[in-house]
């Protein structure tokens, strides 16, 4: 018999890729309205007070929305460059 598991990545293991690349101050700024603490804290998956934390359901689609955009963004800048 098989056994799965089905082991959640960490938000930080999920973005490992792009972790350096990316100014998350500016996200969180430009698509939350919000502080670079407040970005930082959610992606260390705490609440800002030691507590565990993260991105709400609605925050994380916003945050996909996000991403998406700005490799919207990346990939017309990278067309028009010439």
């Amino acid at each position: 018999m098989e056994t799965v598991i089905n082991a959640r990545r960490s938000t930080k293991q999920q973005l490992a890729d792009i972790a350096l690349d990316v100014t998350w101050s500016k996200i969180a700024k430009r698509y939350f309205g919000k502080s670079a603490s407040w970005i930082y804290n959610k992606l260390n998956e705490t609440d800002g007070n030691g507590n565990v934390g993260g991105f709400t359901d609605e925050e994380k689609e916003l945050f996909r929305g996000a991403l998406y955009d700005l490799s919207d963004r990346i990939r017309r800048t990278a067309d028009d460059f010439k």
